[in-house]
């Protein structure tokens, strides 16, 4: 019987350390990205505030084969909506262009609603740079106790900025081959 107790006190209080961890985690998150696309500001931002284009260059183009999208009736720019829904490895949400400085930054909300919920806002910033354009993703949002107890044991900047540094690749590759 000492032998259970003592089980269960060891159980409770990993759990408890655990919980402390994530609970001493930030708030908040930012993930962010660059790079320098041999391309003008105008031509990558064709890519951006357009989500019909999206499917050129997006990491996450590919998850879901079967993958279903909605587009709203703007077109591109501030108002413009893309909804999507898939499998698991996709899952589901809405991002809005909520703002836009022509060839300089591109702001979205983007709200997931499966596997889990959050609303984060992106932002593309484009620079001018010797060689091109610095194209900056950038992500930032509410850290919650579910991502504060992920993050205990996945690197999500490492998680995030990889897919980041693969949608800036294809980016510059769209807007290479599609001026």
């Amino acid at each position: 019987m000492m032998v259970i107790m003592i089980i269960v006190a060891i159980v409770f209080g990993l759990i408890a350390v655990v919980v402390i961890l994530a609970a001493l985690r930030p708030d908040t998150f930012e993930y962010r990205r660059s790079r320098v696309l041999d391309a003008t500001p105008e031509a990558i931002m064709a890519e951006l505030d357009d989500f019909r284009r999206w499917t050129r260059w997006s990491p996450w183009e590919g998850l879901d084969p079967a993958l279903q999208r909605t587009y709203g009736p703007i077109a591109r720019g501030p108002g413009a909506t893309y909804a999507w829904k898939g499998n698991r490895k996709a899952g589901a949400g809405q991002m809005t262009i909520t703002g836009l400085e022509p060839a300089h930054k591109l702001t979205l909300q983007l709200e997931f609603t499966a596997p889990f919920k959050a609303v984060n806002t992106t932002e593309f910033t484009l620079d001018a740079d010797h060689a091109g354009t610095r194209v900056t993703w950038t992500m930032r949002g509410k850290n919650t106790f579910v991502g504060k107890l992920f993050s205990l044991v996945f690197n999500m900047e490492k998680f995030i900025g990889k897919d980041f540094d693969r949608g800036l690749e294809a980016l510059g590759r769209a807007v290479s081959t599609h001026p």
